[in-house]
């Protein structure tokens, strides 16, 4: 008899996407299945189509939050999930086909507490289509898209200090998650900070290429707004991985602090691409940005883990922040009617 997998969807405002995110989950090929959507505090139809889902469906199960965050969300997913293995999907993307048995597959085969696979995206229903109708996840794993198997010193080092921080597109057996949760009142970041949590728990994980999820590209979505203060969580999150990671390896202090130099970096492009007006009454949480970076930049070796470009930036930002935003600004090609 198959182990149930718990798939926790949390959905704010989602009308317009969640039922064909479910529906990927529900054609998947593993029976054992539950899905949670966690409702926070839509304002639109999202809590009809997931009565109508619901009674079409009797593995699906609805938990209603008065908007109270991803976080919480996925917390409270986690509380009430009955399955021995957990995954989290966005409400705007998609599982593609045998994804979830594969996953199941791979993680029990290699003894991991935790299968990661690669994502692919789409922004178009013609797009999905022709990812859906795509090769699906091989039960044999070769070439490429070969899964390769790591112990957690390893998962961190090459997986989430070299970008894969998401929680999504992995399958988690439950006794890894244990008591750690998400970190509450954080919206960007917060994924990252997770899986460092998880590493002391974690004995192996195993990862492979093979793109078994569907990311959407969605213009609303979180990355894609303009800056709010809750930008700023992503450098906050990385500022508290960097006390774990140090504690667990001293060694990796420079790659840590390359990280939080790009989240530093990509919150003032955004704070860049503000309007005059906007940009002035962010000018506060500039000021942190830059002194954060003056004296990041004091370790020289963390220049050698930034990425292609980024020492440029960097340097030109912490010597010049006012020049830098005004290149940022201009250089990008404003909209019309943006500026202040």
């Amino acid at each position: 008899m198959e182990e149930k997998i718990s798939v926790i969807v949390p959905v704010h405002n989602g009308a317009s996407y969640l039922e064909e995110c479910i529906r990927s989950i529900l054609a998947q090929d593993y029976e054992a299945l539950e899905v949670l959507i966690i409702n926070d505090g839509s304002t639109d139809t999202t809590a009809d189509i997931c009565e109508r889902l619901c009674g079409q469906h009797d593995c699906l199960r609805v938990i209603t939050l008065p908007d109270l965050g991803v976080s919480v969300a996925r917390n409270r997913g986690l509380e009430q999930a009955r399955g021995a293995y957990i995954m989290f999907v966005d409400a705007d993307d998609r599982l593609r086909p045998g994804v979830l048995k594969s996953l199941h597959g791979l993680l029990r085969q290699t003894d991991s507490d935790m299968a990661g696979c690669s994502f692919a995206t789409w922004g178009t229903p013609r797009e999905w289509q022709r990812l859906r109708a795509g090769k699906e996840m091989p039960e044999e794993l070769t070439g490429e898209n070969a899964a390769k198997t790591y112990h957690g010193d390893a998962y961190l080092k090459e997986n989430i200090l070299r970008g894969n921080t998401r929680c999504w597109s992995k399958l988690y057996r439950r006794e890894l998650i244990g008591q750690v949760r998400f970190r509450e009142g954080l919206t960007i970041g917060e994924d990252m900070l997770f899986l460092v949590e998880l590493l002391p728990r974690m004995r192996r994980a195993v990862e492979t290429a093979y793109p078994g999820y569907g990311y959407y590209q969605n213009p609303g979505g979180a990355m894609r707004r303009p800056f709010t203060p809750e930008y700023m969580d992503q450098i906050y999150c990385w500022e508290m991985a960097r006390e774990l990671i140090v504690r667990r390896d001293s060694s990796l202090s420079a790659q840590t602090d390359a990280q939080i130099m790009v989240a530093v970096m990509l919150t003032v492009g955004k704070i860049a691409m503000l309007s005059g007006k906007a940009r002035r009454k962010a000018r506060e949480y500039l000021r942190v940005c830059h002194r954060k970076l003056k004296e990041l930049i004091k370790e020289k070796e963390s220049f050698c883990y930034l990425p292609a470009g980024y020492g440029v930036k960097v340097r030109l930002f912490a010597c010049l922040p006012g020049l830098y935003v005004w290149l940022y600004h201009y250089g990008r090609g404003n909209v019309k009617g943006t500026r202040g």
